[in-house]
């Protein structure tokens, strides 16, 4: 005899694909979400790895500025005692003119005129004193004129007033002149 089959084949069919379906759906959503979590299992050990780089570079940042920072006040000491050791040997070098200035002072001194007092400032010295005449006065601002240690000698003031005590008939002049020192040529080879 002949086998008939009565049984309803499409509806098993229909749960069977169904069943199929769900299980790829599963699988898949499944496999989806895998797929999510190691993708951002992977990015975040990317940024965490970044981040100690970026922490590590910080760090030698912060260390090479230090570094930076302490050779600029090793340069800043080194320019401050080069310009120390400049002024010394500028010193040293200039330790025989005051000598030389100070006798030429007194040769270029005249009779009859003193002085009372002598500042400096830089290559510029003022003098003051006291003089019997204005000719003494201009006899003494020639002489410096003709030193080979100073030049331009220029008058600021020059005062008369009268003598007191036994110079009572002497006229005494105050003058106070400024002078510019140099260095002869011959003094500049030492």
């Amino acid at each position: 005899m002949a086998h008939i089959n009565l049984l309803p084949w499409r509806e098993t069919l229909r749960k069977e694909k169904q069943r199929e379906f769900v299980t790829f759906l599963g699988l898949t959503t499944a496999l989806g979400i895998v797929s999510i979590l190691a993708i951002h299992m992977t990015v975040s050990g990317m940024i965490e790895q970044q981040q100690s780089r970026n922490n590590y570079l910080k760090t030698e940042i912060r260390q090479v500025d230090k570094r930076i920072k302490e050779i600029k006040t090793l340069d800043d000491t080194k320019q401050a005692l080069l310009a120390r050791m400049e002024i010394i040997q500028e010193l040293q070098r200039s330790r025989p003119e005051i000598v030389h200035i100070f006798d030429e002072l007194v040769t270029t001194l005249p009779n009859g005129l003193h002085l009372t007092s002598l500042s400096q400032s830089g290559n510029l010295l003022k003098i003051t004193g006291r003089a019997e005449s204005d000719a003494r006065v201009s006899n003494y601002m020639r002489n410096l004129n003709a030193s080979p240690w100073f030049k331009a000698p220029k008058l600021s003031v020059i005062q008369s007033r009268q003598g007191t005590g036994a110079n009572t008939r002497m006229n005494i002049r105050n003058f106070s002149l400024e002078v510019t020192r140099e260095t002869p040529e011959s003094e500049t080879g030492n």
